[in-house]
């Protein structure tokens, strides 16, 4: 549904998008991630037809961003991050005016208009002007503005700026049941709720793909080094004279009390060996195991690592 091929946008000389190609399929849901000035938004800018690639190609519900740019509009439901509107219109004169520029049939326009009122929780609002609501309202009258006419693709960009929690999860729970029958690309700065939210992710920093996967593929693929957490009854400096024999290179911290001590050993070792050489350890220095967990890695981790610079 949407495929890029090396996009790249160049502004007064700079590259900010360069040579970025991927692909959304229809029920698939890919989270765009970045830094700042990363340059999320003007690829998103780009695969809608507001900006023209300085070079390569896309397609997106099958077509070509040099070809006919109003069908392609009517293709696809856009969220900038800051949705546009008129704040002095209320909602639904606002929603019934971009349904006319969609020349949707008066009787499919009323239907949908309830069906987004509903779907986005606007009912309250219907009759407020635009300019009076809260951002989390305005962005939800955005949303329902982009999915109006029912699209193939949905480009969201930061689609759950302004919402509260609660809000939030009411996004994601939306997310999910649109890209059922839609290819969604959206970006947020909330990596959690693209955990949750993504299908698969791609990581941009400097305008390039810098990695992509899916959030387990990309937490394997960059782990890094990682946390185990280590409980024991006994001697504890007898315990930490072992682990120090198996794991010379690792990082090891000791809180000890009089029922017994933690450890937290970083390391960049992993897997069940691992597990199995510390539990050696701590039944060789003559100490009970109370408890050994690893800390989960997460995208954040990832995000973090691959954006400043530990791509090894």
């Amino acid at each position: 549904m949407i495929e890029a091929t090396g996009l790249t946008r160049y502004f007064h000389g700079h590259a900010v998008v360069r040579d970025l190609s991927f692909s959304v399929r229809r029920g698939e849901v890919l989270g765009l991630l970045g830094p700042n000035g990363a340059g999320k938004s003007t690829t998103m800018r780009m695969l809608t037809g507001f900006l023209p690639p300085s070079s390569g190609s896309a397609r997106v519900a099958g077509i070509d961003l040099d070809g006919d740019t109003i069908e392609l509009r009517r293709r696809i439901g856009y969220l900038p991050e800051n949705a546009p509107s008129y704040h002095e219109l209320d909602v639904v004169t606002y929603l019934r005016f971009i349904g006319r520029m969609h020349a949707m049939p008066p009787e499919l326009l009323t239907g949908r208009m309830s069906e987004m009122a509903s779907l986005c929780g606007l009912k309250p609002v219907m009759h407020r002007p635009i300019g009076e609501l809260s951002k989390g309202f305005k962005q939800r009258v955005g949303l329902a503005a982009c999915m109006l006419h029912d699209p193939d693709c949905l480009i969201m960009d930061e689609p759950a700026s302004g919402l509260d929690p609660n809000q939030i999860v009411e996004m994601r729970t939306l997310i999910r049941r649109l890209a059922e029958n839609k290819a969604v690309l959206l970006s947020s700065h909330i990596l959690s709720e693209v955990e949750a939210s993504c299908d698969r992710v791609l990581i941009m920093d400097d305008g390039r793909q810098i990695a992509a996967g899916t959030v387990n593929e990309l937490v394997s693929r960059y782990k890094g080094s990682q946390s185990i957490h280590v409980s024991i009854k006994g001697d504890h400096a007898a315990v930490l004279a072992k682990l120090g024999e198996i794991l010379p290179e690792a990082e090891i911290k000791v809180d000890a009390g009089e029922a017994g001590a933690s450890f937290v050993i970083k390391t960049e070792e992993g897997g069940s060996a691992l597990d199995e050489a510390v539990f050696r350890a701590v039944v060789t220095a003559g100490a009970v195991m109370i408890d050994l967990s690893h800390e989960r890695q997460s995208l954040e981790a990832v995000f973090k690592r691959l954006t400043s610079g530990e791509r090894t």
